[in-house]
């Protein structure tokens, strides 16, 4: 069922001298998720934060953390992630040779379970998960670094995957990150988005710009 669309400001791209802050802000600013995009040096080019940090900011915002795990092996760390305060968790069906398990766990840890579509990654790595899913994430540029450029290919992804949400009549979240700005967020909207992480343009112009980028990026729909 399609969903209000959300935005989720990805703190990639906020000031990492002062992420506690930056996550108030942003909450302020109207944020609906907070995005976590954690990256390990293995499973992609670059490595960000840990369950340490997570569970560090858990205090400044009651907003939903929405933990995207960039590792590999991810099982080993669905518990750690659980027990810092990630609302959502997702993986990748390439970071661990169970899909199914790894969702069964985080539904069993309590936490929401997504899973993450890579731009070559095809769009029926979910068709025997769907039914267990609270989210399903598409990758609109390759994993590993912020400020990346849209890949529009990406567009008939997020249909197909549209359709595939709404024949099962379930709420599901479809979620797009990577190279959200304010010309590529209506066209992921019109795909069929509900939530957009964007995290270049919300951080741009600093704090003062905070809630107008989110209301923006919101208003796209």
């Amino acid at each position: 069922m399609r969903q209000n669309v959300r935005i989720a400001p990805s703190i990639l791209s906020a000031d990492f001298a002062s992420l506690g802050e930056e996550v108030r802000r942003i909450d302020a600013a109207g944020a609906d998720y907070i995005h976590v995009d954690v990256m390990d040096g293995h499973f992609v080019p670059n490595i960000t934060i840990g369950p340490g940090v997570v569970k560090a900011l858990r205090p400044h915002t009651k907003k939903t953390f929405d933990c995207h795990l960039m590792i590999s092996p991810v099982d080993p760390f669905l518990q750690d992630f659980s027990d810092s305060g990630a609302d959502i968790i997702t993986a990748h069906p390439e970071a661990g040779a169970h899909l199914h398990r790894t969702i069964q766990e985080i539904k069993r840890l309590g936490k929401k379970a997504g899973v993450v579509l890579n731009p070559a990654t095809h769009p029926s790595a979910v068709d025997y998960v769907i039914g267990d899913v609270d989210l399903i994430l598409v990758m609109s540029v390759n994993p590993g670094f912020g400020g990346q450029k849209f890949i529009h290919s990406q567009l008939d992804k997020i249909r197909v995957l549209r359709q595939k949400i709404d024949a099962t009549g379930r709420t599901i979240d479809l979620e797009v990150d990577g190279g959200i700005n304010f010309e590529t967020a209506p066209l992921a909207i019109a795909a069929g988005a509900d939530v957009l992480v964007a995290g270049t343009a919300t951080f741009t112009g600093g704090p003062s710009q905070y809630a107008a980028n989110i209301a923006r990026l919101r208003g796209q729909a």
